[in-house]
């Protein structure tokens, strides 16, 4: 089983061949990873996939963020919607030829519109939720409570980046949020690849923040009882979606 190699992530960054079919930003964004045994989140996997482990572990990250912007290639966007919020639970992982990615385990989303899309056309795991925040100069609070649940709203606080910058080739930073390719699976375990395109995220430790571990529990994972390994945020990126290939 080839594992990434250096190239292999660092061809990653680059724009891939071909159309894309969307334009969005992520804003506002904050990444909060616990470390985790690899067997423990592989159980989770389809067969085909393969935990992409740093030190010797397996990596899941809670993701809160506004999406902005978002439509398909040659439409202005729309204002009730192509602003939204969405988080998201994931996880890292790569397939039969060491290509790295970015694994789901769901995303909760305020735009019906948009989880909808999503599910069909990207096979992605998006759950309808109830969600807001508060962005100030310094920081950002962030709620989010999923609608088919019962569980209390989740609030997330983060500090905003001031002097935000690239993370460090072969960094666990790096290694954690420069990602440009996902995975999905249809009802019927079909596999899929797609690719987007942005720059460099540019990061900055996060210096005061509190994320609850709700999504661990609502995807059938005992949640950590310990504060995150790493907590960053990022300054907001321009992205460019490509369709989805069959594997």
């Amino acid at each position: 089983m080839p594992t990434p190699t250096e190239s292999q992530r660092l061809a990653q960054q680059q724009r891939p061949l071909g159309f894309p079919v969307m334009k969005q930003r992520w804003a506002e964004l904050g990444f909060f990873h616990w470390s985790f045994d690899p067997e423990i989140v592989a159980a989770h996997l389809p067969e085909a996939l393969h935990i992409d482990t740093f030190g010797g572990m397996a990596w899941m990250g809670v993701v809160p963020f506004l999406m902005q912007r978002v439509r398909p290639i040659g439409l202005p966007p729309l204002p009730w919607l192509s602003w939204f919020h969405e988080l998201n639970l994931r996880t890292y992982v790569f397939d039969e030829n060491g290509n790295p990615g970015v694994w789901f385990f769901s995303l909760d989303c305020n735009q019906p519109l948009a989880v909808e899309i999503a599910r069909r056309a990207f096979h992605l795991p998006y759950e309808h939720a109830k969600m807001d925040s508060e962005i100030t100069t310094r920081s950002v609070l962030y709620r989010s409570s999923r609608k088919a649940h019962t569980t209390p709203t989740a609030k997330y606080k983060y500090s905003r980046p001031i002097n935000p910058s690239p993370a460090k080739p072969g960094s666990l930073e790096w290694f954690l949020i420069e990602r440009y390719s996902l995975f999905s699976a249809d009802k019927r375990g079909n596999l899929y690849h797609g690719r987007v395109h942005h720059t460099p995220y540019r990061i900055e430790p996060i210096s005061s923040g509190q994320c609850p571990t709700t999504a661990f529990a609502l995807n059938g994972f005992a949640e950590p009882k310990r504060a995150p390994d790493s907590m960053i945020s990022a300054a907001a990126v321009d992205v460019t979606v490509f369709p989805l290939r069959k594997l």
